[in-house]
């Protein structure tokens, strides 16, 4: 009988290795539940790292936006010069961003970057269905933002004028200290996305943890897992000091 009971227990057991695990949401949330303090605490922490990294590493963003309208300045505008303007912008786009235009800009400013460096700074955008392109600049001061975009709207203007000899574009909005907006990410983003970060990891480790946790500790298990009823069961009892 023993031995029948052996090898029924050692079979249970090799088809629970076989098998896929099988994962009980309920199971899952109440040992989360259990572990909530430090799931709170991995939030605590997540969100105080990602706070001092905000404070200390990361550095402000400033955009500045020139605007220019392309169409003939002629008084008579006919269609197909629309048709021409609206065909022209991405062309206007690529000069813009030329590597002639960037080292007029860096020769202008003084700045100390290469043409590479300075079109990473640089956005060129042309809003749908529309014949504006607006000349964004985004770095950490103001000023340099506000310098660079205006610097690029007059150089680009001529340089455009140059290649394709039509009439100059109109300009629509300079780039001014005061339309200059802050474009950094806030501190509130950072703290979400640290507080996240920090319960999600806690959460994997201790799911983790649960499913490799192979032991038998109910009287359930002992059903599920190797198939023999339970006689009795010995409550565990801490004795108080």
């Amino acid at each position: 009988m023993i031995g029948e009971k052996m090898k029924n227990i050692q079979e249970n057991l090799a088809v629970l290795e076989e098998d896929e695990m099988e994962i009980d949401l309920k199971e899952i949330f109440l040992f989360l539940r259990h572990s909530w303090k430090a799931i709170f605490m991995a939030i605590l922490i997540g969100a105080v790292c990602f706070g001092g990294y905000y404070t200390f590493l990361v550095t402000p963003s400033y955009e500045a936006v020139a605007e220019i309208y392309i169409t003939n300045t002629d008084s008579m505008i006919t269609f197909s010069d629309l048709q021409l303007s609206a065909a022209l912008t991405d062309d206007y786009a690529q000069i813009i961003k030329s590597r002639t235009v960037m080292k007029r800009v860096i020769e202008k400013l003084g700045l100390d970057l290469d043409y590479k460096e300075l079109r990473k700074l640089v956005e060129v955008v042309n809003p749908d269905s529309t014949h504006v392109i607006q000349i964004k600049v985004i770095c950490d001061d103001v000023a340099l933002s506000r310098n660079i975009a205006n610097a690029l709207l007059n150089i680009s203007i001529e340089q455009i004028y140059q290649v394709i000899g039509s009439s100059e574009p109109t300009i629509i909005d300079v780039a001014e200290a005061d339309a200059v907006e802050d474009v950094s990410p806030s501190l509130l983003k950072y703290l979400i996305i640290g507080a996240l970060l920090g319960a999600a990891l806690v959460c994997v480790v201790v799911i983790v943890r649960m499913m490799m946790n192979t032991t038998i500790q109910t009287e359930e298990d002992i059903n599920r897992y190797l198939g023999i009823p339970v006689l009795s069961a010995v409550p565990y009892y801490r004795e108080k000091r």
